[in-house]
């Protein structure tokens, strides 16, 4: 019998709207709101099953490596925790903290700190890939809510949670973050034409790597236990206009789509110290200069991926002028489909 090797995949996503109303205290307090949608843009985990009783995890794209016996795996490096946590938390959780011998390789197609939920879109695709493996009776729900548990409180790694339903479930979704970790996905139907319409408008720019988001989040966090008042009036802000961006969708407008980008973007400059800094209100000023509508980071902010909305006939001009900065522009298209795995048979 060959070996079985399971491969999984989960897509990453743009934040629209609302991004930080998913934070604690604030999504228990208030309510939180976000409007975002996945593109083709994976990270995928792949599993095998080994015979020697050591356990394997790579980052491939980032030439990580270990390998070692069950019993060693304190000395798995910080760069693969959560490598080391997922496995801990299944085989924990489902196997009765039985060993399991396997090898997992992951290979993200964005680095860390971009922005686009990588990190947590990791988690998914390895909790994707063990749920194939082993069977595990896990829902959309369910696997984007261990997967929250696995980063955030079994590593203590500060966040928010949309990251993990969005990678879980996929397309364009509204959702909500609710008191004692309630959580509802409303997936949005969206004619063909807005997404054709809003694809030929986007511009997907990397300036570089966050190394802020976490300082931001726990700041964000800070000043809503604070109870400041331009913190809370510029979440609430943020938060209704996922409301104005998820009613411009479902409308098909795409006017109506960029001012809530831009006055989310504006309110969210409000939300903690570091959002946004000179480099990135520069690059902002140089889109909107060369005829962008609308644009934001997407993320907690400090770096990362912006996005840019543009009229399509403007778009290379607002291309042409980031591309003289010392970021990148990539192609993105949206996806509707979110975590998915399979099986392959080793030859």
């Amino acid at each position: 019998m060959n070996p079985v090797r399971v491969g999984a995949r989960a897509p990453l996503r743009l934040g629209f709207a609302g991004g930080g109303t998913d934070v604690e205290p604030y999504a228990s307090l208030y309510g939180g709101q976000i409007l975002n949608a996945t593109i083709n843009r994976y990270i995928y985990a792949y599993l095998e099953r080994r015979d020697d009783g050591q356990v394997s995890f790579a980052a491939a794209d980032r030439g990580l490596h270990w390998t070692g016996p069950i019993e060693r795996l304190a000395e798995v490096p910080l760069d693969l925790q959560l490598h080391a946590a997922v496995y801990r938390r299944i085989v924990l959780q489902f196997l009765e903290d039985r060993p399991l011998a396997i090898k997992l390789s992951t290979i993200a197609e964005a680095p860390p700190g971009s922005g686009l939920g990588t990190s947590s879109t990791l988690v998914v695709s390895m909790v994707q890939a063990f749920t194939e493996l082993l069977s595990l009776p896990l829902g959309e729900y369910e696997i984007a809510h261990l997967a929250y548990e696995i980063e955030r409180l079994d590593c203590g790694l500060n966040g928010g949670k949309q990251d993990q339903y969005a990678a879980t479930f996929g397309g364009f979704n509204f959702m909500e973050f609710l008191a004692e970790d309630r959580v509802i996905v409303n997936p949005l139907r969206v004619r063909e034409s807005f997404l054709c319409e809003l694809e030929a408008s986007l511009v997907l720019y990397f300036g570089g790597v966050s190394r802020e988001s976490a300082r931001i989040i726990d700041d964000q966090q800070q000043r809503i236990l604070a109870q400041d008042p331009a913190a809370l009036a510029a979440t609430h802000m943020v938060r209704k206009q996922a409301v104005h961006m998820k009613e411009a969708v479902l409308r098909g407008d795409i006017g109506a789509f960029a001012d809530a980008l831009h006055q989310g973007w504006v309110a969210k400059r409000n939300m903690a110290e570091q959002v946004s800094n000179p480099a990135l209100d520069a690059t902002y000023e140089r889109a909107r200069a060369a005829g962008a509508l609308a644009g934001k980071v997407s993320g907690a902010g400090g770096g990362g991926f912006m996005i840019f909305v543009a009229e399509p006939e403007r778009r290379l001009d607002v291309i042409g002028a980031l591309t003289e900065t010392r970021g990148s522009v990539y192609p993105c298209s949206f996806t509707e489909r979110g975590a998915t795995a399979w099986r392959c048979d080793r030859p």
